[in-house]
């Protein structure tokens, strides 16, 4: 009995020592307990206005030429849209333009502008697309829906910031043709194994004329006009912007800009 009790008595005293020793390393005592110190984020320099491009952005258009862009048609061949006063359009028959330069992860800034005499109905009224990886020639890849639907009705997965027939905005928050709308993306590229298998989707936050349309959405695969998405394994891709071929007027864009993260 005795014995039982000293082994007690050292046990209490063990928790004892071992609680006060874990109250004194408590990090909720001490304010230097909690604070890190490095790694130091790197300086980067914002843009005077939201739209404007900070010091580490890499500019790919800035309004004079199309020189970061080819043809998805043919690489070989820049880019054949029509460059104006600061902006270029789509020009019609053309076929997609893409990026130079391929991405992972990014942070993306694109202004666009639906013509004021925009013409059709539905899906046939200044469709366009930015797809965020471009995995292939066509409409291969993940894309964001450009369309007019300031008042025009069209299928709610296919509409404007639409995560194109996956994700349907959480608004309507389209200006009327004719004005500049600009879109902040967030990109997260997937990422695959060795065997080709999927080791994370690809995600996407997406904001149009400052309200939020994606929330860190999570997609089921690259876009598909008809069938189920699907993933197949990619590195880094190029951006793609879309000629859609209807017969409506076609989309202008300006002040393009991208953040590697």
């Amino acid at each position: 009995m005795k014995t039982r009790n000293v082994y007690l008595m050292l046990a209490t005293a063990f928790i004892s020592t071992t609680v006060m020793a874990q109250q004194k390393n408590d990090p909720a005592k001490e304010a230097a307990k909690t604070e890190v110190w490095e790694p130091v984020p790197k300086t980067v320099t914002p843009g005077n206005l939201p739209q404007d491009a900070p010091s580490d952005a890499i500019i790919l258009f800035g309004g004079k030429n199309l020189d970061e862009w080819h043809s998805v048609k043919d690489p070989s061949k820049p880019a054949g849209w029509t460059i104006d006063d600061g902006f270029f359009t789509v020009k019609k028959g053309t076929g997609n333009i893409e990026t130079n330069q391929k991405f992972t992860d990014y942070q993306l800034h694109l202004e666009w502008r639906i013509p004021s005499n925009i013409t059709g109905k539905d899906q046939a009224r200044g469709n366009s697309g930015v797809f965020l990886a471009s995995t292939g020639g066509g409409d291969d890849g993940y894309e964001i829906q450009i369309l007019d639907i300031y008042n025009n009705k069209t299928y709610v997965n296919g509409q404007t910031g639409s995560v194109y027939k996956q994700g349907i905005p959480l608004a309507n928050a389209n200006k009327k043709p004719g004005e500049w709308q600009y879109f902040d993306i967030i990109w997260t590229a997937p990422k695959f194994n060795e065997d080709g298998s999927l080791k994370s989707a690809a995600r996407v936050t997406v904001m149009l004329n400052g309200v939020l349309l994606q929330n860190n959405f999570e997609l089921k695969g690259e876009t598909r006009w008809i069938g189920a998405p699907a993933y197949k394994a990619h590195g880094p891709a190029s951006i793609k912007l879309q000629d859609h071929g209807d017969p409506s007027e076609p989309v202008s864009f300006r002040n393009i800009w991208i953040r590697k993260l």
